[in-house]
């Protein structure tokens, strides 16, 4: 290795090491939810924190994959914030049973609902009801926040839809556990009824259509908390609710115990062998990565990092430089997988092409691999770095239109689960072909230095600077270089904020932002809940050829 390649590794590394520092900064951060009074107020009451109770239900010798981690981050800064979006939630293991969890963080507006916790409940459903996997729900929530209630209340990806999820769940046979830790009222009530087992804690648990105030206001009627909703009220008398416990962790233990006993269903029939470590040191992707994410860096020497034994076949490698294409395993399960390759390379014709840019012959090519996992029943890892479909008249003339279309709608109809990891750069039309969020991966994260945007930084400032130049200039406004200069980095600076892997991670665009060393262990985990899922058969529609 030359002085200066073992240069650019080392500025690489520093950059990328330092940015996984920063989310782990960050991490540690959310992990406080509503801050230490607001968990101090908790623990006086003799709970459990909300990570606390998933702490102590989980088994520890199995992994933990949250979601969301970073839900509203950034946002509702006029109402102090939503840590984590109210809720921790996450794929694991309870009684050697996968599964996934969903606790309020009753530190964070007493649990309290805003638009993010709905769409990161949903999500959550959206997860178990996809891979069949069971779902814990652990209830501390004083229901809606009202300030915001037209904004989750009515529409139909609302607070609403998680009970329409917990009828169609209970259908498919999904199995569904709800303990009423903390205040379950309202709406959210529905939520633990309509779950195949619903617990409660003596003394901190209640679940009530209404509560003492709004009862007294409705009907004049004086009454308690406890008395109309608590756990002996709830349990011996109205018979609502299965089975009382004294406190958080006896309330956990029978969770535990029911856990132990659920049957197993039919699988999907994913192939896996004993895993095999890469060969390549996984550290070596902190230098590979370049800092400046414009600049080309090779592909392979990332999946190489990924995959068991450093073993990968390539599938048309020849053809369509400009995605690879192939065959591997990541902890013994078989992937296809489809990544952008970010080196310049020459097609067939001798031309060179961009790196990180879909070609025809790429689109065309990666179109029949995808079909050709769904013939034989592997799962799709694609790995994003992607700056678009090549434009200009000469890609028009060859039908990057179609080709483009074919590759999406292949992706699109793929019935094997797909996974996507954004490692870099995910641009235009370019994140939608390498199956972003709108195309249903069965789970989606970012690396820390992750840019996702309709354009690139740049392009897209100076188009937004002529845009808002024009509308000065019309108003008789006269623009200045200084000014010029100003409202460009102005809108530079807004822009690079929109194009954070963070930002997307706070709106549930990416299911979180991950060290890139964690990410065999979420595509393994990922494969192993979709194989609680049997598939169906592939039908690809109509392609254009």
């Amino acid at each position: 290795m030359s002085t200066k390649v073992d240069l650019a590794f080392n500025q690489n590394e520093d950059l990328n090491k330092q940015l996984v520092f920063d989310l782990k900064t960050r991490f540690k951060k959310v992990v406080l939810g509503g801050g230490e009074k607001a968990a101090a107020k908790q623990k006086e009451k003799g709970k459990m924190l909300c990570r606390e109770r998933i702490d102590y239900l989980r088994d520890h010798d199995k992994p933990f994959v949250e979601i969301g981690a970073f839900t509203g981050e950034g946002m509702y800064k006029e109402y102090g914030g939503c840590p984590s979006g109210g809720v921790v939630a996450g794929i694991g293991y309870v009684s050697g049973r996968q599964c996934m969890i969903v606790a309020n963080d009753a530190t964070v507006k007493a649990g309290a609902w805003f638009p993010i916790t709905a769409k990161k409940n949903l999500r959550a459903q959206e997860i178990a009801m996809e891979n069949r996997l069971p779902i814990i729900y652990l209830v501390d929530s004083a229901g809606v926040f009202l300030p915001m209630q037209d904004e989750i209340f009515p529409d139909k990806e609302h607070f609403g839809r998680m009970f329409r999820n917990n009828a169609m769940m209970s259908s498919m046979g999904i199995t569904q556990i709800a303990a009423v830790m903390g205040s379950c009222v309202a709406g959210g009530a529905y939520l633990p009824i309509m779950s195949d087992e619903a617990l409660i804690v003596e003394g901190t648990g209640s679940i009530f259509l209404a509560g003492s105030y709004l009862v007294k206001a409705a009907i004049g009627e004086d009454i308690d908390n406890e008395t109309l909703g608590g756990a002996t009220t709830q349990s011996e008398v109205s018979g609502v609710i299965d089975d009382k416990f004294p406190d958080d962790k006896s309330c956990l233990d029978r969770i535990k115990y029911i856990m132990d006993k659920i049957g197993h269903y039919e699988t999907a029939g994913f192939n896996r062998v004993p895993t095999i470590a890469p060969t390549k040191n996984e550290k070596d992707i902190y230098g590979i990565l370049p800092a400046d994410r414009g600049k080309t860096y090779d592909t392979m020497e990332i999946i190489e990092r990924l995959v068991d034994g450093s073993e990968f076949e390539q599938y048309k490698e020849g053809f369509g430089k400009s995605i690879i294409c192939g065959y591997a395993r990541i902890d013994g399960w078989a992937v296809g997988i489809v990544a952008n390759n970010r080196q310049l390379v020459k097609s067939k014709k001798g031309e060179m092409q961009f790196g990180g840019v879909i070609y025809s012959d790429s689109a065309d090519k990666a179109a029949r691999f995808i079909m050709n996992c769904n013939q034989k029943k592997i799962p799709l890892v694609f790995l994003q770095d992607v700056t678009g479909f090549m434009v200009g008249s000469r890609s028009e003339q060859g039908g990057i239109i179609k080709d483009g279309a074919k590759m999406v709608n292949a992706m699109s109809n793929s019935t094997v689960p797909k996974f996507t990891i954004i490692m870099g750069n995910s641009f235009g039309a370019g994140n939608y072909a390498m199956c972003g969020k709108a195309y249903d991966p069965r789970l989606i994260y970012a690396w820390p230095g992750a840019k996702i945007a309709v354009m690139g930084g740049e392009q897209a400032a100076k188009t937004l600077l002529q845009i808002e130049k024009a509308s000065l200039i019309a108003k008789g406004e006269v623009i200045t270089p200084e000014a010029e200069k100003a409202l460009l980095d102005k809108i530079t600076d807004r822009y690079n904020t929109q194009m954070s892997p963070y930002y997307a991670a706070a709106r549930l665009w990416v299911d979180g932002v991950i060290d890139p060393l964690e990410t065999r262990t979420i595509i393994s985990e990922g494969i192993s809940m979709a194989n609680h899922a049997p598939i169906k058969t592939f039908n690809v529609g109509v392609i254009q050829t």
